[in-house]
């Protein structure tokens, strides 16, 4: 008997150090104030589902290969080149064959927008890289996939828009005291939305996850110079952030992974800090993020396939906020704008916002009320 206790006790104090390990970046960034959080917008009418600017143009369907994709595309490249200048853009195209099309190659392309220090070097800064898939399934014809995933799109446009401002400021006062120039304060953000998620037949490890697949590869191939801080853009990325099925109300989105478990109940406590604040819109069962609290010993190893995979796998640090079990409408012709719920949807965009503003650690910067945001 007591030959066993020995080894069990001394994998709970391993557990305990390494739990306590990885919870230490939680002090990296300092918690948004309630001022602060009372200033994050919701996006307000940019999420009309008939006439918002940010999701109703997305509201179609969006294959690979179809002019749906392509207007989907121009409606990203509109956005940020007429309202984020600052952002630089950046496409990663690759082709495939499918199993629904034969030989016929099928065109995929990835768009990246990212906004760094403006005196860092290439492989200088750390990456926060907000992620979504903006195609949609090819079956049942007509399929829209608004959570799947046209409101998470919309909503990192939103949080993109919206820390703008502040990245902006926080730039020019950094630039003013000379400060920058070290891996704490070289932090940027980027906004990834990837293509070719769906499969095209049935799921399998080469009919899905097209755009994630070339793009992880091609980064980890695609080496920065030799005194690079980070050696390729993988290495970047701080963290990646997945939004998935997102917009139903009463939405449940677990903690999947115990390394970025810390990152998580960073999430989960601005969402109920707003919530007790009165800043948030719906009024769901259980707050979305309920397990601030879940114990290491409750994590296992998770089956939801996604775009974060070929990253993970690539030792990218990932959370993934996505709806489970999934969405009623999940792969439904019923998956469609009037089947979201608008607060749920609004509420998303606030909270994720604030995280972002959170991990950019924007404390440092005096928020202005009249920023003309929509709310």
């Amino acid at each position: 008997m007591s030959g066993r206790v020995i080894p069990m006790a001394f994998h709970t104090l391993l557990l305990l150090a390494l739990h306590q390990f990885l919870i230490l970046p939680v002090v990296a960034y300092t918690a948004l104030s309630d001022h602060f959080l009372n200033l994050v917008p919701s996006g307000g009418d940019d999420f009309n589902i008939e006439n918002g600017k940010l999701l109703a143009p997305i509201l179609i369907p969006r294959v690979p290969g179809t002019a749906g994709q392509t207007t989907a595309q121009q409606h990203f490249v509109n956005f940020f080149t007429n309202e984020l200048p600052e952002w630089k853009m950046e496409w990663f195209n690759s082709t495939s064959r499918t199993p629904a099309t034969g030989n016929k190659q099928i065109p995929f392309a990835n768009l990246l927008f990212k906004r760094e220090p403006p005196w860092v070097r290439e492989g200088q800064s750390n990456l926060l890289t907000l992620v979504a898939h903006y195609d949609s399934k090819m079956t049942p014809e007509g399929f829209i996939g608004a959570t799947d995933s046209a409101a998470p799109c919309a909503i990192l446009m939103h949080v993109a828009r919206e820390i703008d401002r502040f990245v902006t400021q926080m730039h020019s006062e950094m630039s003013a005291l000379g400060e920058g120039g070290t891996v704490e304060m070289d932090m940027g953000v980027q906004i990834l939305l990837l293509d070719g998620e769906e499969a095209f037949v049935s799921w399998t490890e080469t009919d899905s996850l097209y755009g994630a697949r070339a793009l992880a590869e091609q980064w980890e191939m695609s080496a920065h110079p030799a005194k690079s801080f980070y050696r390729n853009p993988l290495d970047q990325i701080s963290m990646f952030v997945l939004l998935d099925l997102l917009g139903e109300a009463n939405p449940t989105v677990p903690s999947l992974f115990l390394p970025t478990h810390w990152a998580y109940k960073s999430m989960a406590k601005i969402e109920d800090r707003m919530r007790k604040l009165g800043l948030l819109e719906s009024t769901p069962k259980h707050n979305f993020l309920p397990d601030a609290e879940k114990q290491a010993s409750a994590f296992h190893k998770s089956h939801i396939e996604d775009d974060h995979k070929p990253f993970m796998f690539r030792g990218v640090p990932i959370l993934h906020l996505i709806t489970s079990p999934f969405p009623d409408v999940w792969h439904k012709i019923t998956d469609d704008g009037e089947h979201l719920d608008m607060p749920t949807v609004r509420d998303w965009s606030k909270i994720v916002t604030a995280f972002a503003l959170e991990w950019l650690d924007m404390m440092e910067v005096e928020p202005k009320e009249d920023s003309g945001a929509s709310t």
